[in-house]
């Protein structure tokens, strides 16, 4: 009974050893590729459990479009972080502009406040006594980087 149980059991290549030497080899390489694959994706993210599972290719037109799209999505990635960086570095540059014109506006109005008090000290017959005229009169030098004022000049008002 036993023998007829052993013929029937494998068929009639039970007893060939060519053909069980082959069945163990391909068990034990799926057991081996299934534990690698569980492996990787416990240890690795999404896109690194992706990367592990397009490993397995049924033609070379498949591996090509898998890793097309993995270098398309690095590619999105890199754009978008070198996007952040830059916003980033723009905004720092705006905050800085920001300051600047703050203190530039302080500085101007506390100028002005200074020359509204000092202008009633000037003498009536100086030329300095009317801002307006003085500031028509006044040029910008490119050479210089700076405004060419009029010299002060007091007029003297001579009676015969």
């Amino acid at each position: 009974l036993q023998m007829l149980e052993q013929q029937v059991v494998g068929g009639e290549q039970a007893q060939n050893k060519d053909l069980k030497e082959k069945h163990k080899r391909r068990k034990k390489y799926a057991d081996e590729r299934r534990l690698q694959l569980v492996a990787a994706l416990q240890e690795a993210s999404e896109d690194s459990s992706e990367r592990a599972l397009l490993n397995v290719y049924d033609s070379i037109q498949e591996e090509v479009r898998a890793k097309s799209k993995m270098l398309e999505k690095l590619q999105g990635k890199a754009a978008e972080t070198e996007i952040k960086e830059l916003q980033l570095e723009f905004g720092l540059e705006k905050r800085d502009y920001l300051s600047t014109i703050r203190r530039q506006e302080r500085d101007l109005m506390l100028c002005q406040q200074l020359l509204d008090q000092v202008q009633s000290l000037v003498r009536h017959d100086c030329n300095y006594s009317n801002l307006e005229k003085i500031r028509h009169e006044s040029v910008w030098d490119e050479e210089s980087g700076c405004w060419k004022i009029p010299e002060p000049v007091i007029q003297k008002t001579h009676l015969p």
